[in-house]
């Protein structure tokens, strides 16, 4: 994503995270335990996620997604964090998908990745070309340069052996594209925090679905992360993502809680209160009186 603006920032909570003043190594006490108290929260959500969902495994071979954004980079950096503590051995590569954005900075992900001793591939596919072929100017590029963006990276986990493929999303991407599909889609779905993939080949695992974006971009600017800019999509204001993030940040700020509250109806389904006759089976209802129970309500 962009650099946030000012005005990006104010409406932003997120946003405001990344544009506020970084916290230096040398930084005063307060700082540094806010600092320590916001990595503690952020490993606590990883390592309940990783738990809750059974992610990862003794001798997995994990390859991580890095985009370059603040989210990978932040993924990246707990799971060694967590690694290194972790009850079973797990591999973990680092790939990155160089699109061929114009402009874009192929040196940053590279340099960064090597200073800190971090195995990784930089997988070069086109896509970019082919999304402005196809999209006309002014349209969404998301929903093709995503589809693309899988399917190159879901066949590089089978050459080089990964047995997951761990991506990004957080707890607000997550409760973005319940409203999404919602909205414009017609189906109560969202993003799971694990997923087989539907040639069943490749296991795709969230393990940010627990945190807060807020909490990841300010530990984005604690670390000081080399953002990379994403200009074919991230910047496109009129994307229904960013009308239903900026609806999502109005409801938080009217009711604090409330997208947390949201996250936890997506855990909480009761498929006999909703409508889906493939998830319960309402034809077949039959009334049985032979326990002898009256359910009644008593009036006055």
């Amino acid at each position: 994503m962009n650099q946030p603006g000012t005005a990006q920032a104010a409406a932003d909570p997120a946003a405001a995270a990344l544009a506020a003043p970084a916290v230096a190594a040398d930084a005063p006490p307060r700082a540094r335990t806010e600092y320590n108290k916001l990595q503690k929260r952020l490993r606590r959500n990883v390592g309940k996620a990783i738990e809750d969902f059974n992610m990862i495994e003794a001798g997995d071979r994990i390859m991580v997604c890095v985009s370059g954004g603040k989210d990978s980079y932040a993924m990246l950096e707990i799971l060694r964090n967590l690694q290194k503590s972790a009850p079973v051995d797990f591999e973990l590569i680092a790939v990155n998908l160089d699109q061929k954005q114009p402009d874009f900075p192929e040196h940053i992900l590279p340099n960064y990745l090597q200073s800190e001793g971090v195995p990784f591939h930089i997988l070069e596919k086109d896509t970019y070309s082919i999304v402005k072929s196809i999209i006309p100017e002014g349209k969404t590029t998301c929903g093709l340069c995503s589809r693309l963006r899988r399917g190159s990276l879901y066949g590089f986990a089978e050459e080089i052996g990964a047995t997951k493929i761990a991506l990004g999303h957080h707890r607000d991407d997550i409760v973005e594209t319940l409203f999404l599909n919602m909205f414009y889609g017609g189906k109560l779905k969202a993003m799971p925090p694990k997923l087989l993939s539907d040639d069943k080949r490749n296991i795709v695992i969230r393990p940010m679905a627990y945190c807060k974006e807020r909490d990841i971009a300010r530990f984005a600017r604690y670390k000081q992360f080399p953002i990379i800019p994403c200009n074919l999509c991230g910047s496109q204001e009129n994307l229904q993502r960013q009308a239903i993030k900026k609806m999502l940040g109005e409801w938080d700020k009217q009711q604090p809680g409330r997208i947390e509250n949201i996250f936890r109806a997506i855990a909480s389904v009761s498929p006999s209160q909703l409508a889906d006759d493939q998830l319960f089976d309402f034809k077949n209802l039959a009334i049985d009186r032979s326990l002898g129970v009256i359910d009644t309500v008593n009036i006055g």
